[in-house]
């Protein structure tokens, strides 16, 4: 029996350059790969935590990818905040509050959950019609998104949550 399971990545989704052309190329995504957490040396303490949340609440990471204490996030949430301004708030509007010419991210996150972000970020949107026309373009070979894709669904998860306020978040020592 192997010692990996197929999964959907809790915390991290390394999809290198390589990998996400690879997924372009074939217009398919592979399943990630993840090891299973007690045989997994790289496993990272956010991890642990999510994985005890988990089996404490049966939440998934999906669920609540962020861990905030008194108004601080977690590492990820916070770099998830930072990749988003560098990125994605040009068209999305500061916050995931949205803009004229793209929807507000707090709202769309919960109605299309992990996937439907995710599949948007990798492959884009394009949404033509005879009274408009409007076009996410694809991510999948923009290594500052893909290697964080994950933070930054954590963050806009926050926000929707309504868990993280706008502006910058404190972020919790490390």
């Amino acid at each position: 029996m192997s010692s990996f399971e197929l999964s959907r990545p809790r915390g991290r989704l390394l999809l290198g350059a390589g990998v996400a052309a690879l997924v372009v190329a074939l217009g398919c995504a592979p399943a990630p790969v993840r090891a299973q957490a007690d045989t997994d040396p790289g496993q990272t303490e956010r991890e642990e935590i999510v994985d005890e949340k988990a089996a404490d609440t049966g939440e998934t990471w999906e669920d609540k990818p962020y861990t905030v204490v008194d108004g601080k996030v977690d590492f990820g949430t916070y770099n998830g905040y930072r990749r988003y301004h560098s990125h994605c708030h040009v068209c999305h509007g500061p916050d995931g509050l949205g803009s004229s010419y793209a929807p507000a991210l707090v709202k769309s996150i919960p109605q299309v959950g992990y996937e439907g972000y995710l599949e948007a970020v990798i492959y884009g949107i394009e949404n033509v019609s005879q009274a408009q026309q409007s076009v996410m373009p694809a991510f999948g070979e923009v290594e500052d998104v893909v290697n964080y894709v994950d933070d930054i669904y954590s963050y806009l998860k926050a926000r929707a949550d309504g868990v993280v306020g706008r502006g910058r978040p404190e972020r919790l020592p490390q």
